[in-house]
């Protein structure tokens, strides 16, 4: 029950829009933030060398103080990538359903967290009361268990985000919908929806998992020799329908891949795999069956599996490689973007003497629901006002039309970008500010320490390669000690181009020859002296724009 009357109610999305993966929504209800996911998403082509991308946090901590709480919808990394590096600058409860915790509880040991976080189970039957705003959940259909929508109530009404969903008529008790709890909700008054925008360019409805289980006892009749079935680590519907599928068939299960071994561990522990305890084996074990009687379930190090089959492909992989006579079932859907690399990776497959399964329309259905089921979830809610998230601008676009057809009027709906402040009030919602937004890129153990420069650097580096111009003086005698040296790496074969380095090296004498005679000496401008005249210079020879390193050195 809300105690007071709600004055001032903003939402901001500091990622999830405008791109696939590192979901985090904020809602400010009077002087209390509220954070639903903290995801991260995976590097873009272009991010060369970064391992993650997570959300700019700086918002958060600047008002770490009035931070109430953080929700979880469910345990994929696009919405809980992030958080351990969330909660190394803000203490705050985290709030989740019991295999979502565990999840998280498993990153932390992974990482090292060292910190103490105070975490609450909840289900999708918990009330919680915060004084200026009660918060309860619903359950939705994804490939994970434990997935819930969060309602956040205020006097207005209630502030929903969906999640990630679908609505599967013919879902496992594990994965259904609470279809009444979520018509509950809109009768109750909805004052906005956020909603998955995934799949919203695509018309109907989403196939039902049946049609994978179909499709998965097919593949299994008719592989001749061993299965490898590659799936992201926390898909738990799809491992589970190929551990029954297996079952059916009189095939033993393999697991590869340290990241899919502690999901399965986990969800198993939990009760959310069920998995007959003999169907399982070691992967040392695998030489006591024949080909016909296995299944190899594989994962890479992220919880992707293109990795992993491209090494094994290149009979480069520590424990499987793939052989003459392998069925290779690609049970994951495609991240947005990896389009290419699977395509790669399926002709390295089929080199390797694979047999390829890879039909989105049958072993592949989409976790998020269609345009139908968008519809459905926005008439089941009636909101006020709607903001769709979780997708690239154009699947935020698509799914604002199918709020449209629903009726919602096109004042009622707003298309954020990152940081955007979307304010409610007077029966109205609009744009009043920004706040900071974007990305922080992680390398390695480094956090932020990698931005634009560097990956500019890296870029340039990865297009021309990099020229190296070591010269030794002596500033006594006003002379070169030693040099010009020039080492090129990434930009010509120097024994082939033995006149355009010994041009080069004539070049930067000159240079410093010249400079030398001035007085005092002037290091910098020396430096820029050779980039530029060396860069105009291997253009004109060889259309070319290396990266240009001069070291000056002096001899004592």
């Amino acid at each position: 029950m809300i105690k007071k009357i709600n004055e001032n109610i903003k939402i901001i999305a500091l990622g999830g829009v405008g791109e696939i993966g590192k979901n985090m929504y904020v809602t400010e209800v009077d002087n209390d933030i509220f954070v639903v996911d903290a995801g991260l998403m995976f590097p873009e082509d272009e991010m060369l060398g970064i391992d993650i991308v997570i959300p700019d946090f700086t918002y958060l901590i600047a008002n770490k103080e009035r931070v109430k709480a953080i929700f979880l919808t469910h345990g994929h990394e696009d919405h809980i990538g992030a958080l351990t590096y969330l909660l190394r600058k803000i203490n705050v409860p985290v709030y989740g359903t019991k295999l979502t915790l565990a999840l998280v509880k498993e990153k932390m040991k992974e990482q090292e967290f060292a910190g103490k976080v105070e975490f609450h189970e909840i289900t999708a039957d918990t009330e919680l009361d915060f004084g200026v705003v009660s918060v309860s959940f619903f359950r939705t259909n994804h490939s994970i268990p434990d997935s819930v929508g969060i309602c956040i109530h205020t006097s207005e009404g209630a502030i929903v985000h969906t999640g990630d969903f679908k609505f599967d008529q013919a879902a496992a008790p594990l994965y259904k919908p609470d279809i009444g709890r979520m018509a509950a909700i809109g009768e109750r008054g909805v004052l906005c929806l956020l909603s998955d925008s995934t799949e919203a360019e695509r018309p109907g409805y989403t196939p039902s998992e049946t049609t994978v289980v179909e499709e998965l006892s097919n593949v299994f009749y008719n592989a001749q020799g061993r299965i490898i079935a590659a799936c992201f680590a926390s898909d738990l519907n799809r491992i589970q329908h190929l551990f029954n599928s297996a079952a059916l068939h009189g095939r033993k299960v393999a697991v590869v891949g340290k990241s899919l071994e502690k999901v399965y561990d986990i969800a198993l522990e939990l009760g959310y795999l069920q998995v007959e305890s003999d169907l399982l084996i070691k992967l040392e074990d695998l030489k006591r069956f024949g080909d016909e009687e296995v299944v190899i379930l594989t994962t890479g190090s992220q919880g992707e599996p293109i990795e992993a089959l491209q090494k094994m492909a290149k009979q480069g992989h520590p424990q499987v490689n793939i052989r003459e006579g392998d069925t290779v079932l690609f049970a994951a859907s495609p991240l947005r973007g990896s389009e290419v690399s699977i395509y790669k990776t399926m002709d390295m497959l089929f080199r390797a003497g694979a047999n390829v399964v890879a039909s989105r329309k049958s072993v592949q259905v989409s976790s998020h629901g269609s345009q139908e089921e968008l519809k459905f979830m926005i008439n089941l809610m009636n909101p006020k006002f709607f903001v769709p998230v979780h997708g690239e601008y154009k699947m935020l676009k698509a799914h604002k039309k199918v709020a449209q057809s629903c009726g919602i009027p096109e004042e009622n709906i707003f298309i954020p970008d990152r940081g955007d402040v979307i304010e409610v009030s007077g029966g109205k919602m609009k744009s009043t500010e920004k706040v900071q937004a974007g990305n922080i890129l992680i390398d390695g153990i480094g956090v932020g320490d990698v931005g634009n420069i560097v990956l500019r650097d890296r870029r340039l580096l990865s297009q021309d390669g990099v020229l190296i111009v070591v010269v030794t003086l002596n500033k006594i005698e006003k002379k070169i000690a030693a040099g010009p040296e020039i080492i090129s790496r990434g930009f010509v074969y120097v024994r082939e181009s033995e006149k355009l380095m010994a041009e080069s090296a004539t070049l930067i004498r000159e240079i410093v020859e010249k400079k030398l005679l001035k007085e005092p000496f002037d290091w910098n401008g020396s430096k820029q002296d050779i980039r530029d005249s060396l860069h105009q210079y291997l253009f004109e020879k060889t259309k070319r724009r290396p990266m240009i390193m001069p070291i000056l050195m002096e001899v004592k």
